[in-house]
């Protein structure tokens, strides 16, 4: 077959690829309109229609073209079909993977307040969506140079001291090794999810992004601090969130030793009855210390989630500061000082 004949073949198979791509993806949308729940469906073809139209196009050059003829010449169109089979399956899987977590999260509503079960399966799906992304990559780039013959040959003749290398490249790699193992044990053991509200070297936020390697946690400030993700397995840090969202907020107010405790705890449950942050389960007022000068009284308050509970505590503060300065301003802290005479030193 010349030369000319077989560009006439491939546009003629180009055009007959791009025709039944084109059937194929208004036949799955047909389908999909009639099925219902087009939104995530129909959200999934378009993400595959490209990767799968290439797939079908190459297939039709593939059968159509005499791939005999074209073997060895200047572009050798087996080896560069067998390429772009290897990128479009690994695109396609890709794909799969993310849409599966795509639907599985679609079941769970993160918005609610009570959505630990949603975030625990977020963090698991986020942590394992990345570990076969990074597979799928690997091997589709592995399989892609096996598909040049001197690669090939190259690859046999190394594979007698693979165990020597893999030994090698282990001593070297140890450390994103332990990221990388340190990724899995954080998706299944979970001690850190994503939206956890989390202490960490002295820093108050949530947990943002996990990847394989770090963390990102969302200062109470809007700063980012980025944290190694073997952090989270090797120190030890604070989750305000680990099993719920609630928490129990804490104020401290100093008074003089005559001050009417009863009084303010009636009207701490004054002011906890105003607050829409107040959960309604923990109203206490209890003395936890007496100092030389003042005593220590704690007001304990319960809220839904750490924000609540930070808000809560700022509005209970104030309010209880201004019924001592209001009601009892004479119990305000006093630093007590007797005065007597001095020795007479004349005599």
């Amino acid at each position: 077959m010349s030369h000319f004949q077989h560009i006439l073949l491939g546009v003629f198979s180009l055009i007959i690829g791009i025709l039944l791509a084109i059937l194929v993806y208004r036949v799955l949308r047909k389908v999909i309109l009639k099925e219902g729940n087009e939104y995530v469906w129909m959200k999934l073809l378009k993400r595959i229609s490209i990767p799968l139209g290439l797939l079908i196009i190459i297939t039709i050059l593939s059968v159509m073209l005499p791939m005999d003829d074209l073997t060895g010449s200047a572009i050798d169109f087996t080896i560069m079909a067998s390429i772009a089979y290897d990128v479009i399956i690994s695109w396609l899987i890709i794909i799969a993977i993310k849409s599966i977590r795509l639907i599985v999260m679609g079941r769970y509503d993160l918005t609610s307040k009570n959505n630990l079960k949603a975030r625990k399966i977020q963090t698991q799906l986020v942590v394992i969506e990345r570990i076969l992304i990074t597979l799928v990559l690997l091997i589709g780039f592995s399989i892609m140079l096996l598909s040049f013959p001197k690669i090939r040959q190259i690859g046999v003749s190394l594979l007698a001291s693979a165990g020597i290398a893999g030994i090698i490249i282990g001593f070297a790699a140890q450390r994103s090794i332990a990221l990388f193992l340190a990724g899995f044990q954080i998706a299944f053991t979970q001690p850190i999810r994503l939206d956890d509200v989390v202490i960490v070297e002295g820093e108050w936020g949530w947990i943002e992004e996990i990847t394989l390697t770090y963390v990102v946690i969302r200062i109470w400030d809007k700063r980012r601090l980025i944290v190694p993700i073997t952090f989270f397995i090797e120190k030890p840090f604070q989750n305000w969130t680990r099993t719920t969202a609630e928490i129990l907020g804490t104020v401290f107010i100093y008074v003089d030793y005559g001050f009417p405790v009863d009084e303010m705890r009636k009207q701490l449950g004054i002011i906890l009855e105003k607050q829409p942050e107040w959960d309604g389960q923990v109203n206490v007022l209890q003395v936890t210390d007496a100092k030389e000068q003042t005593i220590e009284l704690r007001a304990l308050m319960s809220a839904a989630d750490s924000p609540a509970a930070w808000d809560l505590r700022v509005k209970v503060r104030e309010e209880l500061i201004g019924f001592v300065q209001e009601k009892y301003p004479q119990y305000l802290p006093k630093t007590r000082v007797q005065l007597g005479q001095y020795p007479d030193t004349k005599a």
